[in-house]
């Protein structure tokens, strides 16, 4: 596939790096000539210094031979335009855009992004993005990842494998036949810096990082057989005011109004305009480092702290100082992956990589056959993925121990009818399920080929 990426920082960056590693043929523009030197010296993929909207820059970056136009820049404004002119002037089938302005995205003008107004196939905003990933986290306490599949039914999380984990040196098959009725199934395991592929011979152990896929009613369940028994937060306080920090305290005051939530917001003008538009949200002015400010916000009663500054160093800072004065669990956003391993050793309970959310949301569109929805998992080595069977597929009419599945894939869940299934030995996919799977990377490419529409069909 021939990609074109306008703007090489961190989101280009890690869509780019992405898109290299399975051999796409990846351009990339930007007008700043050292991040376009930076991502060609590390990445295999070509560099142009120009404007990502400026047709002459498309046109020598190869959009008229372009399957696809990913535009990130910094101004949702370019960002629009590239698209505009890449479907104008060169038809390239599929347009991306990063959009932040959350004006541009409201109902009401739904139909500007279309084939007759602005042909933008896909608007990603990775501060909603990010936001929505903030609030699965906070629902599910005790799970360090999490990801929504089959129009919010299915979920999938990763579990650490603590001390007091009651499933540990327990074959897996065994925990399907002491919980019959427990809709979850683990599909993959990180262990010792290896992400495998979970069998049904497997057993967890203890520092395991477990990846389950369930039905969302069982989450909790599966939480607590994992001995993680954590309560939802009901004080928590959020560093940074912009528009993560805003739309994660709004989206609380709606679904969950007995929370109390305080914001602490530098810049004054900032804080006024979140606290005229939040109801019950308390917004301090001040800086989040300030130990001082921390216990106005009464830090030391908090169930929970949340970092989304626009600083990683002020994000780990600031959740370090929090569980110091008191505060029970601290989650904070990083964008540079080298400070992800730190967190650990400061006591960081739970990190959001903000990239990692923005680009699985792209490789959905990237890939082929019938995926529905994509979540990238462990820096991409592996990725849990929501595909619709069709009727050619090779998965469909056969007993699932008799489905000669290739290395790297496990089925952890199927939705059909609006009920979710976890597979057994006798379960047979039908054309139309959904079915929501764990595949190693170099797995991928496999996935992709069972889900296709083969020339068969027609």
């Amino acid at each position: 596939m021939k990609v074109i990426i306008c703007g090489a920082g961190q989101v280009g960056y890690g869509i780019a790096e992405r898109l290299a590693q399975e051999d796409n043929d990846v351009s990339v523009i930007d007008t700043s000539a050292s991040l376009v030197a930076h991502i060609t010296q590390t990445l295999d993929v070509r560099g142009y210094v120009g404007h990502g909207a400026h047709p002459d820059v498309l046109a020598k970056a190869g959009a008229d031979q372009a399957d696809m136009i990913i535009a990130v820049t910094l101004y949702d404004e370019i960002n629009m335009v590239a698209c505009q002119v890449a479907h104008s002037l060169f038809n390239v089938p599929t347009k991306i855009a990063r959009i932040r302005a959350q004006n541009y995205l409201r109902p009401e003008y739904s139909d500007l992004f279309s084939r007759d107004n602005m042909p933008i196939d896909v608007t990603i905003s990775p501060e909603i993005e990010v936001g929505k990933m903030v609030l699965r986290r906070i629902s599910f306490p005790g799970a360090t990842d999490v990801a929504r599949f089959a129009e919010d039914n299915i979920a999938m999380v990763a579990i650490e494998c603590m001390e007091e984990c009651p499933v540990v040196n327990t074959p897996l098959q065994q925990l399907s036949q002491l919980f019959p009725d427990l809709m979850a199934t683990v599909v993959g395991i990180y262990r010792n810096g290896q992400l495998i592929v979970a069998r049904s011979t497997d057993q967890l152990l203890v520092g395991d990082l477990a990846y389950v896929i369930c039905e969302r009613g069982h989450t909790r369940r599966t939480l607590g057989l994992f001995g993680h028994e954590e309560q939802e937060a009901g004080r928590i306080v959020i560093a940074g005011g912009g528009n993560i920090g805003y739309y994660v305290a709004r989206t609380i005051e709606d679904l969950q109004p007995k929370t109390k939530i305080k914001i602490i917001e530098s810049d004054r003008d900032r804080a006024v305009t979140v606290s005229d538009q939040l109801r019950n949200t308390i917004v301090l002015h001040g800086s989040a480092l300030d130990q001082n400010m921390l216990l106005q916000a009464d830090i030391q009663d908090a169930d929970l702290v949340v970092t989304l500054t626009n600083s990683d160093q002020t994000n780990m800072l600031c959740a370090a100082m929090a569980k110091r004065l008191g505060c029970r669990s601290g989650m904070v956003l990083i964008n540079n992956p080298s400070f992800q391993e730190l967190t650990t050793s400061l006591g960081i309970d739970a990190y959001i990589n903000p990239r990692a959310v923005t680009i699985s949301r792209v490789l959905q569109h990237v890939r082929k056959g019938r995926i529905r929805s994509v979540y990238a998992v462990q820096k991409g080595a592996a990725e849990v993925i929501e595909a619709e069977a069709l009727e050619t597929s090779p998965l469909v009419g056969r007993p699932f121990r008799d489905l000669e599945l290739p290395a790297g894939i496990r089925i952890g869940a199927l939705y059909r009818d609006r009920r979710v299934i976890r597979p057994d030995g006798d379960t047979k996919i039908k054309a139309k399920d959904r079915v929501v799977l764990f595949a190693t990377a170099g797995a991928v490419r496999v996935v992709e080929q069972m889900f296709r529409v083969s020339i068969q069909y027609f």
